[in-house]
């Protein structure tokens, strides 16, 4: 990490999620005064969730996203009007596995291209595929990435893509299921049509702006260390039962879950922020 000469457009932040063949999201209409009921379409398919991972950096470049389908066997089919680049994987269970994390992670690095004088960082989750992964802890090494594992409960405040980007992306695509069942009366969506509504939806969310927003307010990109409270990640009532712990020893070593992610916080801004300092006065 010492010797990364950081940039924005060598920072990413990797993040997965769940998209359905039936919307779980409604748009707002208008009815009349005192109906208790409003009826809205919805797919009568039987849900099937396909798993898509996805990799962004503050200056808006886009790694094509993965798809992964519930099935054993894969049929292009499937992929159909995606976004250009993108990638597949199949299991039965529908998320993601180690061996299917390092085949994204040699996508990954072919799009992003690291090097020894311009080594990327990578920001992720700690699920267990990613931190317990050797063979993607071997690639990261010979082929200078730098993975920073987020703490567990920090995500929904921590990474960019959970704070800006899948909100967006969830309410586009269902918008574009809407569509497709007003339009065409009596049909159901199918998992052979996800490909085309996702990437509908990932073009219309994926735009510098949506993007900007979720490095600025994690304080990733630009750095800031102080841009969460002690409010932001209170204590647990077990954290207060550990403070009126009289023995130094046990208070030593309960120590507090929200001390942690702070001092995780201030460490991991302090590191980014000497990075681009560094590569500002070596310009």
């Amino acid at each position: 990490m010492d010797t990364i000469q950081h940039n924005p457009a060598r920072l990413y932040n990797f993040d997965e999620t769940g998209i359905n063949i039936v919307q779980q999201k409604h748009a707002k209409i208008l009815g009349l005064k005192g109906k208790r009921q409003i009826s809205s379409l919805q797919s009568a398919e039987r849900v099937s969730l396909v798993t898509v991972v996805t990799c962004i950096s503050p200056t808006g470049h886009f790694v094509p996203p993965l798809l992964l389908f519930p099935r054993k066997n894969m049929k292009q089919e499937l992929m159909n009007s995606t976004q250009p680049g993108s990638i597949h994987a199949c299991h039965p269970s529908g998320w993601t596995q180690s061996e299917i994390f390092s085949l994204w992670f040699l996508h990954f690095i072919e799009h992003t291209k690291p090097t020894k004088e311009d080594p990327v960082i990578l920001v992720l989750d700690g699920h267990y595929s990613h931190t317990r992964n050797l063979e993607v802890i071997t690639l990261a090494r010979e082929n200078h990435v730098d993975i920073i594992c987020l703490p567990p409960h920090s995500t929904h405040k921590m990474q960019p893509l959970d704070k800006a980007f899948m909100g967006p992306l969830r309410t586009f695509y269902c918008q574009k299921i809407e569509k497709l069942l007003r339009s065409h009366p009596g049909r159901v969506v199918t998992v052979y049509q996800i490909g085309e509504l996702f990437g509908n939806a990932y073009q219309r969310a994926a735009t510098g702006e949506i993007v900007a927003n979720g490095f600025r307010a994690t304080g990733l990109f630009p750095c800031d260390k102080n841009i969460f409270r002690p409010y932001d990640f209170p204590l647990s009532s077990e954290d207060k039962d550990a403070a009126h712990v009289n023995h130094p020893t046990l208070a030593k070593i309960r120590i507090s879950h929200h001390s942690v992610l702070l001092i995780f916080r201030r460490s991991l801004l302090l590191r980014l922020s000497d990075h681009q300092t560094s590569a500002l006065c070596q310009a």
